[in-house]
């Protein structure tokens, strides 16, 4: 049975619940093109920030109809991950396939556990200056993060974005336009440097996530309460980090 008809309702599924997160999946969808049969590096990882790119800016769009999102808070992330991703492609393509996916793997696991614990931030905003430095630091570690393993780090920049004062809600509908992004610039970079696109895995794919985000994206703006969701998915990430790390680095 070719893969791809069962990738494309889970790539919907996975879109929607991770479009009323604020993220982008590509935590998810890259593992799973990769085990269908995808090279990791050449065909997985741009595949991944293209459909990352596809939920994060089709939620981002319901999220700006619904004046959710604060660019002047997110704005300093966005640009600052815009001009790192594309060093970190650079270093994707002079690091060795195992290493990526160990990283991968551990990457996936510290957002698992972020989701899992519970952590909530000192309740008090940051002030200007301060929403500005954290913006272009945490930026341009997600930045680079983004390039090198193909994630647009919005399990990260939401727990950020919400240090900085705003409520989860807007937090998620901010990281939306954060990820696109970071996802946009990572995906470009990696398009034009090695990448070996499928076209009809490609729209297909990109289909079945763009509606999958409308959905999610429109529960969320109306009445999403998602503590049971991050948990639920949390738990999904933490498996997908130790069968990488058992299947495609131990037993490899």
């Amino acid at each position: 049975m070719d893969p791809f008809f069962w990738l494309v309702p889970v790539f919907f599924a996975i879109a929607l619940v991770f479009s009323m997160l604020g993220m982008g999946g590509s935590q998810l969808y890259i593992p799973l093109l990769f085990w269908s049969g995808m090279d990791f590096k050449t065909e997985a990882v741009p595949l991944g920030m293209l459909l990352n790119v596809v939920n994060s800016s089709s939620a981002a769009a319901t999220y700006t109809r619904n004046r959710l999102v604060a660019w002047r808070t997110g704005l300093p992330f966005a640009l600052s991950m815009i001009v790192f991703a594309p060093v970190g492609v650079l270093l994707h393509l002079r690091v060795p396939a195992e290493g990526l996916l160990v990283f991968f793997a551990l990457f996936t696991a510290l957002a698992a556990l972020l989701m899992l614990s519970g952590w909530k931030p000192k309740r008090k905003p940051l002030g200007p200056k301060g929403r500005v430095a954290l913006g272009l630091g945490a930026g341009a570690a997600l930045g680079l993060a983004a390039g090198l393993i193909g994630r647009g780090g919005g399990s990260f920049a939401v727990p950020l974005l919400y240090m900085t004062g705003l409520d989860p809600k807007r937090s998620a509908a901010t990281s939306s336009v954060v990820v696109t992004c970071s996802g946009l610039a990572s995906f470009v970079s990696h398009l034009g440097s090695q990448a070996r696109p499928d076209a009809s895995v490609w729209i297909a794919c990109a289909g079945a996530v763009l509606l999958g985000s409308q959905v999610g994206s429109r529960l969320m703006a109306e009445k999403l309460k998602s503590r049971a969701l991050k948990v639920v998915f949390g738990v999904v990430l933490l498996g997908v980090a130790a069968l990488i790390l058992v299947k495609d680095v131990i037993l490899a």
